[in-house]
């Protein structure tokens, strides 16, 4: 924190860093498709503080099957995909020891459960997850969120690409 003073009004900062590193906030990323959005996607979640990303299906990870850094990530994340990051064969499972640990489950997706995204509520530790491209998160996965949040659409389009609604929804719902 820092405080800086002008005659009679101080005005404090607070490192921004500082703050996010102290809340555990975590990513599930389960059947994205492209290596853009899990790309652009890393580097939001840098600028957001987040801790950690899981991936899995089929979504693409920084590194290939023979540990190589993967360029077509590295290049949309530009460094963040140096964030921790591991692979999981079974998110039901890392969901279910993640609950264990007191963690809020939230699902980014459109649905009957659904709330705006404006007024869902937060609270750390949190995981967000995020799924499919054109399919969403899938129903199994769902079940398991504590919170299901979603963005309003007012236009013609249903959604968002899922690298921009990741970023909107999680910008808001962490008050950054």
């Amino acid at each position: 924190m820092w405080i800086v003073c002008a005659s009679m009004y101080c005005i404090i900062f607070y490192d921004s860093m500082q703050f996010m590193k102290k809340r555990e906030i975590y990513v599930l990323l389960h059947n994205i498709r492209s290596t853009h959005n899990v790309g652009s996607i890393f580097r939001t979640a840098d600028a957001l503080g987040v801790t950690k990303i899981y991936l899995s299906g089929f979504s693409p990870t920084p590194t290939d099957r023979f540990g190589r850094q993967r360029k077509d990530i590295a290049k949309v994340s530009l460094g963040a995909e140096n964030l921790p990051w591991e692979y999981v064969s079974v998110p039901e499972k890392t969901i279910k020891d993640l609950k264990k640990k007191k963690f809020q489950i939230v699902g980014l997706e459109q649905g009957k459960s659904s709330v705006d995204y404006k007024k869902a509520k937060i609270k750390t530790p949190v995981l967000f997850v995020v799924g499919n491209e054109v399919e969403g998160v899938d129903k199994k996965t769902l079940s398991l969120c504590d919170v299901i949040a979603e963005i309003p659409m007012k236009g013609k389009k249903e959604s968002l690409n899922v690298s921009v609604a990741f970023g909107v929804a999680l910008f808001r719902m962490l008050g950054i």
